[in-house]
């Protein structure tokens, strides 16, 4: 298996102009994650169903 010799292409040759982080914006509108646990407090609710270990 011959192995070829890769060149460089003028395309890869510079790197674009870096982009500040003070230039981006959010390319869509968010909103804060639902409560995984929907405000149960799921500790106590464990220690209830099992019995505290006993």
């Amino acid at each position: 298996m011959a192995t070829e010799e890769r060149r460089p292409t003028k395309h890869f040759a510079t790197l674009p102009t870096r982009v500040r982080l003070e230039d981006t914006i959010t390319s869509q509108e968010t909103e804060p994650a639902p409560d995984p646990e929907g405000g149960r407090d799921t500790e106590r609710d464990f220690l209830i169903r099992y019995g505290f270990g006993l």
